[in-house]
């Protein structure tokens, strides 16, 4: 069974923040584009992982009431968005996972050969509904 998880889709105008996972053979989708969150711990909430898994990969405060967004996928997939503004931006510094970070613009992440696969609809089904 997958470990539940959280994401978070962090958007400024039409780019969002995408993280590079490390080449490692033995992670799921090893260099691939990703977004930011992770698995949920012990007793943790969709909402408090992604919250916790930002300000440990990319060093943010994430304000839950600034969110636009949220879906749940099956069981144990939570996707939540939020807009963030130039400053927050700035202040990005990557963690001890992944080979760097970007702001990627949306459509081209909704097609990237290297975006998580399953992650490519789900955002552009956000974009989308932005529009």
């Amino acid at each position: 069974m997958m470990q539940p998880g959280a994401k978070i889709i962090l958007f400024h105008d039409a780019a969002l923040v995408t993280l590079l996972r490390d080449d490692i053979a033995s992670i799921p989708f090893p260099a691939h584009w990703d977004l930011p969150g992770g698995g949920l711990d012990a007793d943790e909430t969709a909402l408090e992982a992604v919250l916790r898994e930002v300000r440990e990969e990319i060093g943010l405060r994430i304000d839950p009431a600034t969110f636009v967004w949220t879906r749940r996928y099956g069981l144990d997939s939570t996707l939540f968005a939020a807009p963030i503004s130039p400053a927050q931006i700035s202040e990005i510094q990557l963690g001890d996972e992944g080979q760097r970070w970007t702001m990627m613009p949306i459509a081209a992440f909704c097609t990237h050969p290297r975006a998580i696969p399953h992650f490519r609809p789900r955002v552009a089904e956000f974009w989308e509904s932005q529009r």
